[in-house]
């Protein structure tokens, strides 16, 4: 039962630290372009900006990592961390791969 526990801590962790760098991600892309958002989405891709826009998105997992450390709540802290790597494991993919 604990270890059922510890799961759906680490899920909601990576839940919301997704939903975190997705509001990272549209912060940026809306209040830091001069063009509309589909229009700021295509440059990003014709210009081959995604990883860039993502680092930049996760820079909010940085405070919802450290309001679950505050509130004591290890595992979804935890779940903040593994979504943050996967993350990186994609910008690096992004950059290794892009041409």
């Amino acid at each position: 039962m604990k270890s059922l526990n510890i799961k759906k801590e680490l899920l909601i962790g990576f839940l919301v630290a997704l939903i975190a760098t997705t509001f990272g991600c549209f912060v940026f892309v809306e209040f830091f372009s001069s063009f509309n958002f589909y229009k700021s989405l295509e440059l990003i891709q014709e210009v081959n900006l995604e990883a860039r826009v993502l680092v930049l998105g996760a820079i909010a997992n940085f405070f919802v990592f450290f309001i679950f450390l505050k509130k004591k709540q290890i595992y979804r802290a935890r779940g903040v961390l593994l979504e943050t790597f996967l993350v990186a494991l994609i910008v690096f993919f992004l950059t290794l791969f892009s041409f």
